[in-house]
Order: C-alpha cells, then sequence, then structure tokens
C-alpha cells in the first residue's frame, strides 16, 4: 500500500505532538493551511480552548491582492498583536505535520517580527 501525503503529515504530527504541548506560560501556537488560506491558534493544551486566533481570510488580509506567502506573514503579524494585547509573548510552534518552509516558515518569520517568540 503506498503511503498518502495525508498519512505522512498525520505520522509526522502524531510526532511533532507528542513534544509540542501548550500551557498557561507558553501555549502552543498551532499551524493550519489549505489550498487557499492558512489559519493559525494560539492554544493552551490545559485548559483546551483556542486562545486567540488569525486566518488569510479575515477580512483586513483578504482584500489585499498579495501572494500566499505574504499573506501568511501579514497573519503571522496579526496573530503576535493579538497574542501580545492578550499578554502572550512566548509560545512554542506546531507546525502540525507541514514542512518548514514556504508559507509556515513566512508565518512563523512574522510573528517573530510582531513580537512573539519561541
Amino acid at each position: 500500500m503506498p503511503i498518502t501525503k495525508e498519512f505522512r503529515r498525520a505520522r509526522i504530527k502524531k510526532r511533532v505532538r507528542k513534544v509540542v504541548t501548550g500551557d498557561a506560560s507558553a501555549p502552543r501556537l498551532s499551524v493550519f493551511r489549505s489550498n487557499r488560506d492558512i489559519y493559525v491558534q494560539i492554544i493552551d493544551d490545559n485548559q483546551g480552548h483556542t486562545i486567540v486566533s488569525a486566518s488569510s481570510a479575515e477580512a483586513g488580509i483578504e482584500s489585499k491582492k498579495v501572494n500566499k506567502i505574504e499573506k501568511a506573514i501579514l497573519v503571522g503579524k496579526s496573530i503576535a498583536e493579538k497574542a501580545i494585547a492578550a499578554g502572550i509573548s512566548q509560545v512554542r510552534f506546531d507546525r502540525n505535520g507541514y514542512l518548514y518552509h514556504g508559507r509556515v516558515k513566512s508565518l512563523a518569520e512574522g510573528a517573530r517580527e510582531g513580537g512573539l517568540k519561541f
């Protein structure tokens, strides 16, 4: 049976989630990448709820005519602003099984530029 992309990503995701967990002092920054948009959440795993979230489908980001990598940078800066407003400065990055390049890397760099530490 051939290994599909979905199976491979699920296997990597389990491997990453064994190590990366979020708590009150450093919540988890989780990334989801669809073909069109990119979504990010800051999650406290101890309480099991999302603290803040951002996506490229938000009105301020979607209206800009830029490519997907530049949108990922804007989403990273947006989540950093929201996190700092919520009193979060330190997070743990969960790439969610995606390779750390392209849009995922751009999002991380945008979040670092916005002031998040990870």
